[in-house]
């Protein structure tokens, strides 16, 4: 089998298999099962034997497949190169899509992508052809875009290197954001490890009208749970209003998921599901999937009692739902897009709009490309263009060509829209901006996922605001944040004043079909050819780097540590390792660790990046420069954080640069799922305070100790002993939840080195 094929004998064996396992899981269980319990259950590694305790077990899983950024795929294959292995053990691909900036526009940035990245291009491709990969080039599309395309089949599991990963939810697949030392473990042939996750269950009915779009769904759903309602729970979703939202509007509420931190978000498969499967060359896939709806749909009693299989239930009404818009500085902060002008006064956001952006793996398809188009199309007709800049960004070269051939993309062209290249661009900070100076306060509006401070442009006075497609095209339009698309009225060319109509529904499959396309794709050689394969990574590299593995525990608690860091407030992976400029060194390890924790915010000072060092007593150096001088004196040292710790992307790297450097703990109030399983993955100790009133008592000129570690094991708390500088100490209790074999990493230096270790057995 090819890596660019999801074909029916995977599939039909994939069903096979999930049928298997459920079978005992039913006997075990007796109960009914919801949708996302099926595919979760049903991939079991061994179903008779597996603890089944949703919350506490750690489920030891098969995925179908795995799917990697370039971004991460380069330090994710860089591990999977000291695995042992001569291939990858399910099918694999990696996709160029992280590393194009944002800049001049489509054509001008591609040239300057291919030139400026072509080191790290040549490695992922040589690198993919060695071991069996499916290569997709730059400007092929966004990962997740092509995912849901190419890949994406209901029923399966897939992980995925990138913490938008569920998008491919909204076409049934439980698909995972995971750090790329998981993904390394599946390449290699051994079981993903996950905590088994409760269950949210979000009823749909009603259906969607006028200008509230799948994107609102989502916004509302962040409103009600908060940026932290998901953390290891599947968030599912049912109800008749389900039927009524197209492939890619599921995709679209399942890829956001990842800011409620939950595993996975997913849809059962339906009609519509079934529609994009056709359109899209995957005809018998639906058919099979069809015949297959029992294991492919939630079992009855869970629709009708759906108290008894939820922990939690969310109801949502999409008739009376209203469109709305997040912002600023995270996701999870909603008002209705009718309050935004009243709301941007109230608490002094900048007015104008300096920048409107539409895309991102999140809104990017046929379907979100038609509903923008339709607004301008409105405004062409006045002769009005928009007053802020307007980018746009197709999330394939599929959608690329289809709405160049239909018109979408000539229309936002016709009112000032610039089209950028098929890549993510702006929504991960890869955005060269010539019309903002850093510091500058500015407000902007996208349809992007994410909005920390810093995340888009690099600069922390930019407010990132979030709505959909043509909510953005219709602020842009205006150019402000005082404005209500939905009662409003525009100027025309002629000075004559005009109001939007809502966007016309908007046809999910495009009437004369899609431009399919495998452009930019390259399948792998031939398994006899592969192993002549060489893959090229220079020595004297800046943005390559061939990792050394980290080394054992030495056996010792961890005496009188000096404390690097107290941060305050959020800590995402964004300010532990930034993005943006960054990207660049990916690849490099010691190189990328020059921008660890420089986002972060010391507790003790307000500033972000700079600290105290301990050992030579100066202030105000960067927190990698500290961490660097600790390193050469031979110390290791720790880190204190607030809640949800390490929350946003997936990136390895914030654990892989504390680790590179020296940390050998991490307590905090409370982990981010994805941050925690990538500390205990690189041998960094994450614990969290049993009081969380004893993240007050660390001062800043503390060492830290953590006693116990001999006697590490499940369930048992540690003790922390913090030594002021006064000679008075604090002792309390911290807690960890590393089961057996995560111990075992732990002792090891690294999940990778046990890895290695069973893979030269």
């Amino acid at each position: 089998m090819t890596a660019i094929e999801t074909t029916a004998e995977l599939v039909t064996n994939t069903y096979a298999k999930i049928n298997s396992n459920l079978e005992v899981v039913r006997e075990r269980l007796n109960r009914p099962l919801s949708f996302a319990e099926k595919i979760l259950l049903g991939h079991l590694d061994d179903p008779r034997n597996q603890e089944l305790n949703a919350g506490d077990s750690y489920l030891l899983l098969r995925p179908d497949r795995v799917a990697m950024q370039d971004a991460t795929a380069q330090m994710a294959l860089l591990q999977f190169m000291q695995a042992g292995r001569d291939e990858t053990a399910v099918p694999s691909t990696v996709h160029c899509d992280h590393l194009i900036q944002a800049h001049l526009g489509a054509d001008a940035d591609m040239t300057t992508a291919r030139d400026v990245n072509s080191e790290v291009y040549r490695f992922l491709e040589t690198c993919a052809a060695r071991y069996g990969l499916g290569f997709w080039g730059p400007g092929a599309g966004i990962i997740h875009q092509v995912v849901l395309e190419k890949y994406a089949f209901p029923g399966g599991m897939m992980l995925g290197t990138d913490s938008h990963t569920p998008n491919a939810g909204g076409l049934g697949m439980f698909a995972c954001g995971v750090g790329g030392a998981d993904a390394v473990d599946v390449m290699a042939g051994f079981p993903w490890e996950v905590l088994y996750p409760k269950l949210v269950g979000v009823r749909l009915t009603g259906r969607l009208s006028g200008w509230t779009s799948p994107k609102d769904v989502i916004l509302k759903v962040c409103d009600l749970l908060t940026v932290k309602g998901g953390t290891n729970r599947v968030v599912e979703y049912f109800g008749d209003g389900v039927a009524s939202l197209s492939c890619t509007g599921k995709a679209t509420i399942t890829n956001m998921g990842a800011e409620l931190g939950a595993t996975t978000s997913i849809f059962p498969f339906d009609e519509r599901m079934a529609t994009y499967l056709k359109a899209t060359e995957r005809g018998g896939l639906a058919d099979i999937a069809a015949a297959n709806m029992d294991l492919l749909t939630p079992d009855e009693d869970v629709i009708t009692n759906p108290d008894g299989y939820f922990d939690e239930i969310i109801e949502i009404d999409l008739s009376s739902l209203e469109p709305h818009i997040v912002g600023p500085h995270t996701p999870d902060l909603a008002r209705l897009v009718s309050n935004m002008a009243s709301d941007a006064k109230e608490n002094g956001y900048p007015i104008n709009l300096s920048s409107c952006l539409i895309g991102s793996c999140t809104n990017s398809s046929y379907e979100d490309f038609s509903r923008a188009a339709d607004i301008a199309a409105q405004a062409s007709k006045h002769g009005t263009k928009v007053k802020s800049t307007l980018f746009c960004t197709p999330g394939s070269e599929q959608v690329d060509d289809t709405v160049t051939r239909d018109g979408q993309k000539a229309a936002l062209e016709a009112i000032g829209a610039t089209v950028l290249a098929n890549a993510c661009g702006p929504c991960i900070g890869q955005w060269k901006r010539d019309d903002i100076e850093a510091g500058q306060s500015n407000s902007i509006l996208s349809s992007f996922n994410r909005n920390f401070p810093k995340r888009n442009d690099g600069n922390p006075q930019t407010l990132s605001f979030i709505g959909s497609p043509e909510i953005c095209v219709a602020f842009a339009l205006a150019g402000t944040l005082d404005f209500n698309p939905m009662t409003d009225e525009l100027e025309g060319a002629d000075g004559t004043r005009w109001r939007l109509a809502p966007p016309a529904p908007a046809p999910e499959i495009p009437a004369n079909g899609f431009e399919i396309s495998f452009g930019g794709y390259l399948d792998p050689p031939e398994v006899a050819a592969r192993a002549a394969v060489d893959v090229e990574v220079s020595p004297t590299s800046e943005r390559l780097q061939l990792l050394t593995p980290f080394a054992e525990w030495d056996g010792k608690d961890f005496e009188k540590l000096p404390l690097l860091l107290k941060a305050e407030g959020k800590c995402t992976t964004d300010h532990i390792s930034m993005a943006g400029p960054w990207l660049r060194f990916r690849g490099h390890l010691d190189n990328i660790s020059d921008n660890m924790f420089i986002g972060a915010i010391n507790a003790f000072t307000g500033d972000a990046g700079v600290g105290l060092n301990l050992e030579s007593g100066e202030r105000g150096d960067s927190f990698p420069a500290i961490a660097r001088d600790y390193k050469k004196r031979g110390l290791r040292w720790v880190v204190v954080g607030d809640e949800n710790y390490g929350e946003g992307s997936s990136r390895e790297h914030a654990a892989m640069e504390p680790r590179h450097l020296g940390a050998a703990a991490v307590i905090v109030r409370s982990f981010a799922r994805i941050h925690q399983a990538n500390l205990k993955k690189q041998g960094v100790l994450p614990l969290t305070f049993a009081n969380p009133a004893d993240y007050d008592l660390v001062q800043e000129t503390d060492r830290i100790s953590i006693i116990g570690l001999e006697s590490l094991a499940p369930d048992r708390n540690l003790e922390m002993v913090v030594h002021h500088a006064d000679g008075t100490e604090d002792r309390f209790e911290v807690e960890q939840t590393l089961n057996d074999e995560q111990i075992g990493w732990f002792r090891a230096g690294s999940a990778l080195n046990l890895l290695r270790d069973a893979s030269t057995e």
